[in-house]
Order: structure tokens, then sequence, then C-alpha cells
């Protein structure tokens, strides 16, 4: 069958909640090929998931090891994939638990229920979270997300949160009432704009925590897993939460997430209180200690932290040339480019140079590159981004 084929069956059988532009059939390390053969350099890796590419021999590897073993027995019993991830991510993380779902939406939703159980303790249930922020679709994360256009046409929202300013520690003082049982906050906004938080911002919830008690919960969907410049984007500020959530990249491509809480907290969710049929499943949890290995092998996170400079100077030095860009900001090697127009315009034109990114917000284009991406690599989606802006100018 052809594309125009695959594209009529979609239209006839898949709800229409997406409307994607190219078919894909094949990718190997930081490319992608369509079904006609056509070869696209991808610096969006599945809205941030492949961070170490696509078909990573040892990544692959992990998965038809693990499936040929045992692909799924359920949370009634243990298994050693489960349990070998989170060692290691409490290893990069400190001591404590680990809870595994199925997404970043799921795992932002056990960080919820923890917030609510650990407060309602007290009589507190209300969550403070953030202006621009995005923690999932589900009707919770909905409602926490800080973002109305997400929430348009599910309303009610669902109770209990509150949103403040994104870098106005002040707000979020301001917001903080006797009901307030947890902050929950992404170290870099990524839907919202890749807009980092402040050091200063961060310190200063940290300070608030200490003075209330209130739980500080941050969502590393998006910006965990050395997207950063270090393993966890909260080690970038110095500031250790008490729960946070990760997924995307810890799979690389398998649907994993992951909430990883204090030792402190480890009894707030008992027998019981919270489930997930393919939470941990072995497979999945193959392939993200697969990936962890590799991260720590390799040194990604210092990888991400050098190559994210390199890009990010190219950029604002692209940007004095070019009255379109309006301001490059970015950690790591998750980067926003805020333009004078629609992004989408930028989008599509890298899309006709074989160059595959995203957008955030109305105006902003978001770099994901693979970490592991070559220099070679790099400079030839700079070299058409500068060319796609010579266009749209």
């Amino acid at each position: 069958m052809n594309t125009e084929t695959f594209f009529g069956k979609a239209s006839d059988t898949l709800l229409p909640v997406y409307s994607p532009e190219l078919l894909l059939v094949r990718g190997n390390g930081s490319w992608v090929w369509t079904l006609d053969g056509g070869k696209y350099l991808d610096f969006a890796t599945g809205i941030g998931v492949c961070s170490l590419g696509h078909s990573h021999p040892k990544i692959s590897e992990a998965v038809a090891r693990q499936a040929a073993r045992l692909s799924h027995v359920s949370n009634l019993y243990l298994t050693q994939p489960q349990t070998e991830l989170a060692e290691l991510l409490l290893k990069e993380a400190f001591p404590g638990r680990v809870f595994f779902a199925n997404s970043g939406a799921e795992a932002n939703e056990a960080m919820i229920k923890l917030a609510r159980k650990h407060g309602n303790t007290s009589g507190k249930s209300e969550i403070i979270t953030m202006e621009n922020s995005f923690h999932g679709r589900t009707l919770a994360t909905l409602a926490a997300t800080g973002r109305k256009k997400y929430r348009e046409g599910f309303g009610p929202d669902v109770p209990g949160f509150v949103h403040a300013k994104f870098n106005d520690i002040d707000d979020v003082r301001d917001k903080i009432t006797d009901n307030t049982c947890a902050i929950l906050v992404e170290p870099i906004q990524g839907e919202g704009g890749v807009i980092p938080a402040t050091k200063q911002f961060m310190k200063g919830l940290e300070q608030i925590r200490k003075e209330t008690g209130i739980l500080l919960l941050f969502d590393e969907v998006q910006c965990g897993m050395c997207r950063s410049g270090a393993f966890f984007a909260w080690q970038r500020f110095g500031v250790a939460p008490d729960a946070f959530s990760l997924a995307k990249a810890l799979g690389n491509g398998m649907p994993i997430g992951a909430m990883v809480v204090k030792e402190e907290l480890k009894d707030v969710l008992g027998v019981g209180t919270h489930a997930s049929t393919f939470g941990g499943n072995p497979v999945s949890c193959a392939a993200a200690t697969a990936v962890v290995e590799l991260m720590r092998e390799e040194q990604i996170a210092r990888k991400a932290l050098e190559t994210g400079a390199f890009i990010l100077d190219a950029l604002r030095q692209m940007g004095k040339r070019f009255d379109t860009v309006k301001n490059v900001r970015g950690m790591g090697m998750m980067i926003g480019v805020e333009l004078d127009r629609e992004a989408n315009t930028l989008k599509q034109a890298l899309q006709k140079k074989r160059v595959l990114v995203l957008t955030a917000g109305e105006n902003v284009l978001r770099l994901m590159p693979p970490l592991n991406a070559s220099m070679d690599e790099v400079e030839t989606a700079l070299l058409a981004l500068e060319s796609a802006l010579e266009e749209i100018r």
C-alpha cells in the first residue's frame, strides 16, 4: 500500500484527535524514514521520548530479550526488571521508593494522590500549580495544567487546584492557604514555551517547604532523564523535591512513567490505595534499565550540557541577524526559539528541509534533539534552521 492509502485508512478508522503529516516507518539514530523513502533528521524525538535516538541496539536487545522471557504478570507478583530499575533511579536521586505507571499523566496523577493522601490527615487537599504549566490530559492533570485552552470543553474542572505565576515566589506565597498541601511545578516548562525556572524561584519554593511543611513536587516528565544537562533537572538548581515524576525519555520509546518519593513518604500510599495494571511492565522496565545504564556509561548529561550550550550560542548569534527571532532560551538540550509569529510557519519550513521539530505554545519553536546527536547532525539542523528563517523573514 502507498502513503495515500494508509492516510485514507487512518481517516476511516482512527479518532481524529491528531493531524499527522507524515507516515514514518523506520528510525535509526537521529534519523527517520517515510514509506516512500524520505529521510528526516529528527529533532523532535517523539516529543522528547527517543533521547538516545531510534533503534538503539542495546535498548532493542533488552526489549527483545525480556519479551521472549516474560512480558507481563501484573503487580500481584514481583519481577526482576522492575526492582532493578527502581534501584538505579534511586541511586541517581535519593533514598526513597518508586511507583511505576504507563505515562507522564499517570505519574503526575500518582503525585497528586500522594499529596492529597498526605494532606488529608490534617484536613488539607489543595495543590498550587503554575500558570502556563502542562501536566497531562487526564481530568485531574488537566485541572492542574495552567493553560486554559487545554481545559476548554471538559469542564467543570476537578477542584483542588490553584494557579500561581511561574517564577514569582511572592505570588506563590500569596496563594498559600490553610488548605494547601503541595506545590507542583515543572523545573522547565515545556508545552508552555520552554521556560526554565530561575534558581531564586526554586530556592524560594524550598524555603516555603521548610517553613510550612507543604510538599514540593516536580514534574520532570519532559525535562528529566539528562535533557537539562543533569540526570534530573532539579539537580541543576540544587533543590530536591519530596517527589517527582518521570516518563517520556525513561523508556526511549517503550511506554513507562514513574513517581519517585523520598523515604519519609514511603508509607503514605499503602497497599490497595493506588495501582496500575501495566505499571512496571517487565519489557518497559528492561528498556528503561538499559536507558539509565547507557546514560550513566556514556555521560549523556554532560553531553547534553555541552551540546546544548553550543546550540543555544549558535541560535542566539542567529537571532541577532533575524528580526523574526525574539528570544532564545532553554537548558541543556531543551531549547525554545521565541518568534514574532506562529511557530508552525517555521516548523513547516523546516519539515520541507527534512528536519523535524516541535512547537511550544503558539509562537515558540521547540528543539528536542537526541541527546547523543553528533555535531554534524546538530550543524545540519542549524543550517536548515538558518535557511528556513531566511525564507520566512
